[in-house]
């Protein structure tokens, strides 16, 4: 099985650290060269010790399992022969509190749009049935405790 890994790096710089007046901002780096600017959330740590333009670890969680059932959908919407224009998802992610009264993302929601054309034109219940598929496969769905739901929408263009 195959490893993945990432190298998050911050650094204090300047600041006391010990008052927990530090920023939170940091780097993410990825094995293929891509660097990503990163924080935590400005609705757990006040401005100015986050920064609000960086990814936090929440919105990184939910991309995370938007892109990986996205790459699922297209997959086998392509094995099955439909053929997709766009695919755009504005995923969000649910806080609660568990029964240990600890915060969680306890649902995230796919939302994608999805425009298909071409000469195979799918239908709700295939639309449905390549949702469930995805969501099935998706390894990141698989290993995590949080409801993942979907509420997608999908339009269909025939060829001119």
């Amino acid at each position: 099985m195959a490893n993945h890994g990432a190298t998050i790096e911050w650094q204090r710089g300047d600041q006391d650290f010990l008052d927990r007046r530090y920023s939170r901002a940091h780097r993410w780096r990825f094995d293929g060269g891509a660097e990503v600017a990163a924080s935590s959330s400005p609705h757990v740590v006040r401005e100015p010790f986050s920064n609000p333009a960086n990814v936090d670890p929440e919105e990184a969680f939910v991309a995370a399992l938007s892109s990986c059932h996205m790459l699922w959908f297209l997959d086998l919407a392509a094995r099955a022969g439909f053929r997709i224009d766009s695919y755009r998802d504005a995923a969000e992610g649910v806080m609660a509190k568990n029964a240990e009264g600890k915060e969680w993302i306890a649902r995230v929601i796919l939302q994608p749009h999805i425009a298909f054309s071409g000469p195979l034109a799918p239908n709700e219940a295939m639309v449905e049935a390549l949702h469930h598929e995805a969501h099935e496969n998706c390894f990141l769905a698989n290993s995590v405790r949080s409801t993942v739901e979907t509420r997608g929408s999908w339009e269909y263009s025939a060829d001119s």
